[in-house]
Order: structure tokens, then C-alpha cells, then sequence
């Protein structure tokens, strides 16, 4: 018959992508207890933002809440027991003084303006309002506030003192728990901030200068300790003398004057994977999702975490990004962004970065959300969001969590740098493994290959029930529809969940000598949670919690535990775009320039400035 030999053909062509599927295998070997190298304990707030100053509004909401922004603080917040830590920081902290005259739920234009800087450093006018648009996140929230260096003006201790007071008396609902003198000091030469000689040993001078300042006028008065700032914040440490070990020979450890404990309480580095204008290649979507890229370009990062493990201080990366200054439409806005998101906190938790605060701008492609109507869309939810969702469910509200990078061989063809999994641990114990699968898929593709994954667990677990949970879309170009763990964040319209069916939830079981096999899709992650599903069951341990806490004590309020909140206002962002009072939409052009070895490089909006 004429239809046997095409029907023959495609059964053979069926048994070749099956046996082609059936080589896509990797196997891991799974230690029941944490193994030499895993991290510490992970802070259930580690996985943070970071928001530009000067939009602060935008994110928060002018005279009423943003409804989409704390509905999508609060989804974390409840999966984690506490809420993310917040940087509020970046180039327009060096950039604002405080007026109580100015009464507006915006910044405005100072007219009266006399700091030096490319962008005067007293600019940008702020009053009561900020504080209390600041004041609206959760209850317990952590945040990490910056203060305004540049300005030196004879009155620069009266400025960043009154600063500082305003902040720890006017944002009670808050749980303060640092400070950070300057963003990215390491520039202010190319900024006209600073005239030469400026390097290291100036920046250590002035910051010793303002911290002492702080400490003696603000906290002191207010029983705070003086460990309480975060020195260094720079865009890059390459080639110049901001290094920490630098800083260190400097003094910048020196005691507060008058007291007997120094006032650092953390390290606080910048970075960007990618900086548009800076990075000396072009960025494609296939070299983004290649996991492997991101540990490349976070190897001089490695020396300053290394430097700082030779002091007695955390380090956290309060400023990181994915593309600078605004994101990258089709790579930051698309599925890659949330695979690539899940990727990095595990990576950073399991390195022992403290914390990690995603910069975010109102501007940006790669903000986690779009909270204000811009580029003729209504606020939305952007992928990435979904692997802070996907990181948050996996390490639980417990503070037991530990996270340890599996080790993986024989890659099949093609796969090499594009997979990774980590194994999480509670109380010592074994609960979950997550392998990402980025190796690209489209969309519009076809027949989609998948990779088996061939688990060696110990055979004390054989017969034991294992939940999958997925992060999952079409493809990693799609820009909407991404789900988590059964869970949509978009459909609702306002950031609260919704459930979906999206294959997660499904079990599978232990064999009888501790193997298991999971199978997760090219652009896909699977989380496989042992006897629960990923995001249920764990308890907060209070010991534990207090632990972590000893790190970073603060002030302010305690945390909720994750209750939810209610907010007000319909979080369309009223008084539009118009962030200085003068009627007009802004494009927000606040233009910067970086200097990156081989000369200087005009870059985009007013973001923080990183290093690629």
C-alpha cells in the first residue's frame, strides 16, 4: 500500500527522537545531610529588591498604595514568613537632600541648588511624603537605606543627619537594618562629584567621617548600635583601590569615634551580568541562558567575597542586575529572566552572599514588575518574578534552609553550561532538589527534547512520595503566561495568585534502592520536595530565626510572619510619570557615564551603576 512506507517512515523517525530524548540524561548523587561546602543558613529575606530612589513613588504609589507592588511583596512574604529585604538606593540617593517644606507624594526640582556633580547632588528635593510612601511596605520589612555622600557642601553633616533621623523616626514600620553612604563612590570622579586625588583612601576618609556623624547624632541617641553601615557600594572593584582588602589598609574598620565597636555591619557590592554600552559582546538570548556565563562573569566578584571572608562582616550584593541600566527587551522581559532569576539566588545562597537585592526602576525591562503604566502598557507582572517565587517556596519560612550545588557529569550533547541543581536542606535533613534546564526552547518549537534526571538518594528513603513542582512556560521567549508551582501571578491583574494546572503537584516514588527519575523540559525548572509539595508543611524555627537575626539586628518593627496587608488604591499610579512636579511625563533621562578601563561610555537612565 502507497501510505505503509511513509507511515513506516514516521514510526522510524519517532523511534530516532526517542532515542535521542532517551540519551538526554544526567545523573546526580544526592547526600542525605548537608555536605562540606554547603551554606550556612539562609535568611528567609535574602532574596530582595533593590528600588532607584527616585522612583520610589512609582513603586509604592503617590497619594494612595500601589495595590500590584505589595500584593507581590506580600505572595513572597507569605512564602518565607518574612518580607524581602529592600535596598532603597542607588545613583539618585546621591542626589537628594531633605526639605519639610516639600509636601508633594513626589520629589521635586531644588531650586535653590548648590552641590557639585555632572547631576547636582542636592537636585532632588524630598519631604515628609517620601518617608511615608517609604513607611508602606509590610510590617518588619528589612531595609537597607542609602545616604547621600556627594554632597559636601559646609552643611554636608547637617544634610545627611537629618537625613538619617528622618528615616529612623518617620518609618516605624520598618525594620532598619543599615545604612549605605554613597552608591558607587568608585565613580564620582567621572560623576564631577569629586575632584582628584579621589580613590579608596578619600572614599574611606569621608565615609568614616559621615558614618561618626550618623552614629553620634542619630543612632546613639536612639540606643542603636554602631555597627550599622555598609561601606564600599561600588560599581566595580577591577582595577582600582575600592577593593576590600584595600579598604581594610585604609581603616575603614576603625572603631566610631568615641566608642568601642566599629560601625561597619556589612559589605555591600554591586554587579550586572550584562551593562548595555559597557560589556565588550553581544548579548543573545541563548548566551543568557547559558548558566555557565553567569559564574564567568561573577569571577572577580569571588576575590572580593573571598577578601571579605577574612573580616568578620557578611556580604550581600545590594545592587544586582540581570542587564544595565534598563533591562533588555526579548532577554530580561521574557522566561529566560525567571529561569535565570532561580539560578542566581541559589548560586549566591550557596556561596554565602547574604543577601540579594535585584535593582529595579520603573524604566527597566528587567524590574520584576511594571508598577506604573509606561511603554503604552498598564502595570504587569514581568517573568522574573516567578523565580523569586519559585527560590522563596524552596528554601520555606524555617531558617534551616541550606543550599549545596550538585555536582554534574557527562552532560548529553548540547547541555554543558545550560543545566544546574542545587539540593536544599532542612534542619539537616534533605527536603528538595531543583534542576534548571535552560537550554533554549522557543515558543513556536515543536516536539520540545526533555532531560532526564536519574536521582541517587540514600535507600533510607525507598518508597518515599516525591512532589514535582514546575517553572514552566511555552518557551523561554514568552513574556507572559509563566507559572510556578501550580500558581499564575498575572492572571488576576493585581499580582495575587491564582491557581492553574501546569502539571505541578504530581508525585513520584522512591524506588527501592534510592533511585528516582524526573524529567523537566529544555527552559524549564523542576523542584523535586520529598514528602510534601515545595512551599507546604514547614514550620518557622524560632531558634534558628533567631540566629540569622543576630547577624542584622535592626530597628523598627519584628516581622508579621507573612500575614498579608491590606492596600488601598487601584495601582495605576496617579500623578503618572511625573516624578518632579512640573506637569510634564518624564522619560527619565538622567544621564550618567561610566568609565570601564578603556575610556569612558556614555550609558542610559538614572540606575545604579555596575560593573559587567
Amino acid at each position: 500500500m502507497p501510505g505503509v512506507p511513509r507511515l513506516s517512515g514516521a514510526l522510524a523517525g519517532c523511534h530516532l527522537i526517542l532515542r535521542t530524548l532517551a540519551q538526554n540524561t544526567i545523573s546526580l548523587d544526592v547526600p542525605g545531610s548537608p555536605p562540606s561546602g554547603a551554606s550556612g543558613y539562609i535568611d528567609p529575606s535574602f532574596a530582595g529588591f533593590g528600588i532607584e530612589p527616585s522612583n520610589l513613588f512609582s513603586f509604592t504609589g503617590y497619594d494612595t498604595p500601589n495595590e500590584l507592588t505589595f500584593n507581590l511583596i506580600n505572595n513572597l512574604a507569605n512564602f518565607t514568613g518574612k518580607p524581602p529585604h529592600i535596598r532603597l538606593g542607588g545613583n539618585t540617593e546621591d542626589y537628594m537632600v531633605f526639605s519639610q517644606d516639600q509636601d508633594r507624594w513626589t520629589w521635586v526640582n531644588n531650586p535653590n541648588s548648590v552641590g557639585q556633580g555632572a547631576y547636582a547632588s542636592d537636585h532632588m528635593l524630598i519631604g515628609p511624603r517620601f518617608f511615608e510612601a517609604a513607611n508602606r511596605f509590610p510590617e518588619g520589612t528589612p531595609v537597607t537605606w542609602g545616604l547621600n555622600l556627594a554632597y559636601e557642601e559646609s552643611d554636608w553633616e547637617q544634610q545627611i543627619t537629618t537625613m538619617a533621623r528622618q528615616v529612623v523616626e518617620n518609618c516605624p514600620n520598618l525594620k532598619l537594618v543599615s545604612f549605605e553612604i554613597g552608591n558607587e563612590p568608585d565613580l564620582y570622579l567621572q560623576n564631577s562629584f569629586r575632584t582628584a586625588p579621589w580613590g579608596g583612601r578619600e572614599y574611606t576618609e569621608a565615609w568614616l567621617a559621615r558614618a561618626n556623624a550618623v552614629y553620634e547624632q542619630v543612632l546613639k541617641p536612639n540606643n542603636i548600635t554602631a555597627a550599622f553601615f555598609e561601606p564600599a557600594c561600588t560599581a566595580s572593584t577591577i582595577g582600582t583601590d575600592f577593593q576590600i582588602k584595600d579598604l581594610v589598609s585604609f581603616g575603614i574598620e576603625a572603631n566610631a569615634a568615641n566608642g568601642d565597636k566599629p560601625l561597619i555591619a556589612s559589605w555591600n557590592q554591586h554587579d550586572y551580568y550584562y551593562y548595555i554600552g559597557v560589556s565588550a559582546y553581544t548579548l543573545t538570548l541563548s548566551h543568557f541562558l547559558q548558566l555557565s556565563t553567569t559564574e564567568d562573569q561573577f569571577s572577580a566578584w569571588l576575590t572580593q567575597l573571598d577578601q571579605a571572608g577574612q573580616t568578620p562582616y557578611p556580604y550581600a550584593l545590594r545592587e544586582m542586575g540581570v542587564v544595565g541600566p534598563i533591562g533588555m527587551h526579548g532577554v530580561t522581559d521574557v522566561f529566560a529572566a525567571a529561569l535565570w532569576t532561580l539560578n542566581f539566588f541559589l548560586y549566591a545562597a550557596s556561596l554565602n552572599i547574604s543577601s540579594v537585592q535585584l535593582h529595579m526602576t520603573d524604566t527597566s525591562n528587567a524590574s520584576a514588575w511594571q508598577p506604573i503604566p509606561m511603554y503604552g502598557r498598564q502595570p504587569f507582572v514581568r517573568p522574573g518574578y516567578y523565580g523569586y517565587a519559585a527560590f522563596d517556596q524552596a528554601i520555606g519560612p524555617t531558617c534551616t534552609a541550606q543550599v549545596a550545588p550538585q555536582v554534574i557529569t557527562g552532560f548529553p550533547a548540547g547541555y554543558d553550561g545550560f543545566v544546574r541543581s542545587y539540593s536544599v536542606y532542612q534542619a539537616g535533613q534533605w527536603a528538595s532538589i531543583v534542576v534548571i534546564n535552560a537550554k533554549q526552547a522557543q515558543s513556536t518549537d515543536a516536539n520540545i527534547p526533555s532531560l532526564t534526571v536519574q536521582l541517587s538518594l540514600p535507600t533510607g528513603l525507598a518508597g518515599q512520595q516525591v512532589y514535582l513542582s514546575y517553572l514552566t512556560n511555552a518557551g523561554s521567549d514568552a513574556s507572559a503566561g509563566t507559572t510556578w508551582n501550580g500558581l499564575s501571578f498575572e492572571q488576576s491583574g493585581d499580582g495575587t495568585p491564582s491557581p492553574v494546572d501546569d502539571g505541578s503537584g504530581k508525585t513520584v516514588q522512591v524506588g527501592n534502592d534510592g533511585t528516582l527519575s524526573v524529567e523537566v523540559r529544555d527552559s524549564q525548572a523542576v523542584v523535586a520536595s520529598l514528602g510534601r509539595r515545595v512551599g507546604t508543611g514547614y514550620q518557622v524555627d524560632e531558634g534558628a530565626c533567631a540566629v540569622v537575626a543576630q547577624s542584622r539586628p535592626g530597628v523598627g518593627t519584628g516581622s508579621n510572619g507573612g500575614h498579608i496587608y491590606p492596600t488601598g488604591g487601584d495601582g495605576d499610579g496617579d500623578n503618572n510619570n511625573d516624578k518632579n512636579g512640573d506637569g510634564q511625563e518624564d522619560a527619565g533621562t538622567l544621564v550618567r557615564s561610566r568609565l570601564w578601563g578603556w575610556g569612558m561610555v556614555l550609558s542610559g537612565l538614572a540606575v545604579g551603576v555596575l560593573a559587567f
